[in-house]
């Protein structure tokens, strides 16, 4: 990993907000009559908004960028927000996009409900914000579980509405061993993810971003502690309950008739040295399966690239995109 690529990592971009003094006097200012006849509104502030799914699930979007733009939209890894693209949907929204991240249910700013921590439930919430946007000609980039997401989003809701898509360190088309995937990982696996994580999620989710999903484990490998600390705020921003059902949901959803409708040109990107989602039965497997897919594979590349090697993989997907 190139310590140049690393170091990218390290730059802040910081966004100005408004205060909440400035936002209590903004509604003090309004008549109390004209107030009542306002409608509800969604947003907490900002470009920052709430949609409620079909379940009656809030789920957490932001949307930044001109309205009449070609959307990209991003779904995040396990167990993180939608925050896990900040670089990507600043650099989209530099070339003239329009950008959406949600918060999956039980994760980050979104609802922490009891139920419906599956990908069923996951690609309705998804299809419940794309529909408020009435968003179309969508680009998708989902990113591990994301990449589930995106796909089981695309298979089911996004006929007529998705015009590409990306995955990137996707779990598909299954990550667990089974009869009919047998070079998957064994439940056992999983099995000790629930473990740890009923144990002490705090220190499980520091590990797992100090170590694996980034590669920091690797000889020669500097870790960055920001992106440390980032990965474990957002896991601990979501509910411990969706973080444990969302392992069954990642690791033993089979993709493989999803990816058999998907005929949209897909991008199938992923690291050989990804420890969290091995390249040779996912990636590999996936892109047989597609009817429409570009395999690309990085050398060294952990299974947290979109950050380490952020400007590659920005630029990869750019030219996709306006291929």
């Amino acid at each position: 990993m190139d310590k140049s690529n690393l170091s990218a990592t390290r730059r802040n971009v910081v966004a100005g907000t408004l205060t909440l003094a400035a936002a209590a006097a903004a509604v003090a200012a309004q008549p109390v009559a004209a107030a009542s006849k306002k409608k509800p509104q969604a947003a907490t502030g900002g470009e920052h908004f709430y949609v409620t799914s079909n379940d009656g699930t809030q789920i957490f979007y932001k949307d930044w960028g001109p309205k009449d733009a070609q959307p990209i939209v991003f779904h995040h890894g396990w167990p993180l927000s939608g925050d896990d693209w900040d670089n990507q949907m600043l650099f989209f929204l530099s070339k003239g996009y329009r950008v959406i991240a949600h918060d999956r249910r039980g994760h980050g700013r979104s609802a922490q409900v009891s139920e419906g921590h599956d990908m069923d439930h996951y690609a309705a919430d998804v299809a419940a914000v794309v529909e408020h946007l009435d968003l179309h000609n969508a680009i998708h980039v989902g990113h591990s579980t994301g990449g589930g997401e995106a796909a089981h989003y695309t298979a089911r809701h996004g006929k007529g509405r998705v015009a590409k898509l990306v995955l990137i360190g996707a779990v598909p088309p299954i990550m667990v061993k089974t009869p009919e995937n047998p070079g998957g990982l064994p439940i056992e696996v999983f099995d000790g993810i629930r473990a740890a994580l009923a144990a002490n999620r705090s220190q499980f989710y520091y590990d797992l971003a100090g170590g694996a999903f980034y590669g920091f484990n690797r000889e020669g490998v500097q870790p960055v502690d920001a992106i440390i600390k980032n990965w474990w705020r957002q896991g601990m921003a979501g509910g411990a309950n969706a973080h444990y059902l969302g392992v069954k949901a990642f690791s033993e959803t089979d993709f493989t008739e999803d990816l058999k409708i998907i005929d949209v040109p897909t991008l199938v990107l992923h690291g050989d040295d990804d420890q969290v989602v091995p390249v040779a039965d996912s990636a590999e497997l996936s892109a047989k399966l597609l009817k429409n897919a570009t395999l690309k594979i990085y050398k060294g590349y952990p299974h947290g690239m979109a950050t380490t090697h952020a400007d590659v993989i920005n630029a990869d997907i750019l030219a996709f995109v306006q291929a």
